[in-house]
């Protein structure tokens, strides 16, 4: 493409908008509104993906040792363990019978050792591996592949809590295929209505570039510029706003909820737009495109 047709096509789309004003505030209105509801919505996911993350890490399959197990042989069940092939391990910490004791004496008797006497000769062989999974999802694999080894004599595990958390899991995944697909099915119709409008106003010019000799590009051309700023416009906007709300949202939350911070962890805005902004940029013009595409296949025969 020449300079000055590249030019003119760009002049051309921008004027589309100028034209169609009311149509394209709403289409504009309507991506931003779309956009921002996905920002919101990305950002709730990211979040609440972020505590189930962290439940996640606390949730531990224990597996209990033989008493008769060397220290070698420790060691190279705890490298089995893990480097095992159905399930990655985050953590493996190997519990002796005395640590096992202790803990029960800290967590249950403020440390009063007299008060758990009783106790202490049923922990005698109570040595194990507490091992935390980075997929909770995969406890079942793991505890299969825990009770088929030799030197584990028994394994407990959290089945409610894992079902829990890979349910919840799954129902975000769902969830976000599901309000995705409805914004972006609402974007592009609103976006075919505005481009379908130019079309409408411009028949006679568009007829008239056809009869000197106008390829098809250069006629669909400005249709496709407006269709792609609006749909930039419509997301460059509603991330700016995000931005700057979702900073003072976790900022607030913070000063005025501390009982909060040892239950919830919110993630960096940063970390947040990292991926949020392209994200949301490409969505953007990537509607816009698709709009201006499917119109002018419906409505502009060049």
């Amino acid at each position: 493409m020449k300079i000055s047709a590249f030019f003119y096509t760009l002049k051309q789309g921008c004027k589309n908008i100028m034209r169609n004003k009311m149509f394209s505030i709403a289409s504009i209105a309507t991506m931003a509104a779309c956009i921002f509801m996905f920002g919101i919505f990305y950002s709730v996911v990211i979040n609440f993906q972020n505590v189930v993350q962290n439940v996640e890490s606390g949730v531990a399959v224990t597996a209990f040792i033989d008493g008769d197990l060397t220290d070698e042989q420790i060691d190279q069940l705890q490298q089995e363990i893990e480097n095992n092939p159905v399930a990655k391990i985050s953590k493996c910490d190997f519990v002796t019978a005395e640590e096992a004791w202790q803990d029960v004496v800290d967590n249950y008797f403020d440390g009063d050792e007299e008060m758990a006497e009783g106790f202490e000769e049923a922990l005698a062989e109570s040595e194990h591996f507490d091992i935390y999974m980075e997929d909770v999802s995969t406890q079942s694999e793991l505890v299969s592949y825990l009770e088929g080894l030799d030197g584990i004599r028994e394994v407990n595990q959290s089945e409610m809590a894992a079902n829990v958390l890979t349910d919840a899991n799954r129902l975000i995944g769902y969830v976000s295929i599901a309000i995705i697909a409805i914004l972006v099915c609402v974007a592009v119709f609103l976006i075919s209505n505005t481009v379908n409008t130019g079309i409408s106003v411009r028949k006679e010019e568009i007829a008239i570039m056809k009869l000197i000799g106008a390829t098809d590009f250069f006629v669909r051309g400005p249709f496709i510029v407006e269709g792609i700023l609006i749909g930039l416009i419509g997301s460059v906007i509603p991330l700016a706003v995000l931005y700057s709300l979702y900073e003072k949202i976790i900022g607030y939350v913070g000063d005025k909820f501390h009982f909060l911070d040892n239950m919830l962890t919110f993630v960096p805005v940063n970390s947040i737009f990292k991926i949020l902004l392209p994200v949301g940029l490409i969505l953007g013009v990537g509607i816009g495109y698709i709009g201006s595409r499917v119109t002018l296949h419906r409505h502009l025969n060049v």
